[in-house]
């Protein structure tokens, strides 16, 4: 059955256009351009996974998260601008799985909604007792790692990562002292082809320092290793 996808902007040429991409790709869509008129649709009848503007009139993206949250574990990335950085930290920390930043590419957007969408499925399957082949937690010194679940730990305390800064450190700690390229670091996190420069990965890998860093000052798992690429020391 295909996956639906509620679309929540009040940008009617974003709403369409992300429509469109996400029903070639076979995904069913539902459109709202008002916050409000969408929690009620959403929790009435909830979707697969939802994309959620940030600013909105009414009721902007965080609050619209922060009502779902009160009643569904709701898969939910979120659009956002350049500036909005404070509010992305929040909307993490609130539950969302990713962001993306405006102007995106839509191949990208549908690359996301397919890792999370098959995440979800994966915690679902978990939490159900089925096997889960591949997704055992992963300990590595300070460092644990539930794909299934995708929690992570340092040191016993809890750090908040997007899907794709997740799928970056476990490639990374998967071998640790083994030395990952960008190319195998963008292939592991940006799936189906999607391109990516270099500069993405090196903020992917800043904003996963900063993130230890906020629950431990000494972080210092994630070498750089300049013209090869990154590598984990447990």
């Amino acid at each position: 059955m295909a996956a639906n996808i509620a679309l929540v902007d009040d940008d009617r040429n974003i709403l369409t256009s992300v429509s469109i991409a996400m029903q070639a790709e076979g995904f069913v869509t539902r459109v709202y351009s008002d916050s409000e008129a969408a929690l009620q649709a959403i929790l009435d009848n909830p979707p697969d996974l939802g994309i959620f503007d940030i600013k909105m009139p009414k009721m902007d993206g965080l609050e619209l998260l922060r009502r779902v949250r009160e009643k569904s574990n709701l898969p939910v990335i979120f659009l956002t601008s350049k500036d909005e950085e404070l509010d992305e930290a929040l909307g993490l920390a609130m539950g969302a799985d990713d962001y993306i930043k405006k102007p995106f590419s839509q191949r990208l957007l549908i690359a996301r909604v397919k890792s999370i969408l098959r995440r979800a499925e994966l915690v679902k399957l978990s939490d159900e007792g089925a096997e889960t082949e591949g997704l055992e937690p992963l300990v590595r010194g300070g460092l644990e790692m539930d794909p299934a679940r995708h929690l992570v730990k340092w040191n016993g305390d809890n750090v908040t990562l997007t899907v794709t800064e997740f799928m970056i450190l476990e490639t990374l700690a998967n071998r640790p002292g083994v030395v990952k390229s960008r190319n195998q670091l963008m292939d592991a996190a940006y799936q189906d082809d999607v391109y990516v420069d270099d500069r993405t990965i090196d903020s992917h890998i800043k904003r996963l320092r900063r993130k230890f860093r906020e629950v431990d000052s000494d972080f210092d798992a994630i070498d750089t290793l300049y013209g090869a690429g990154y590598r984990y020391n447990e």
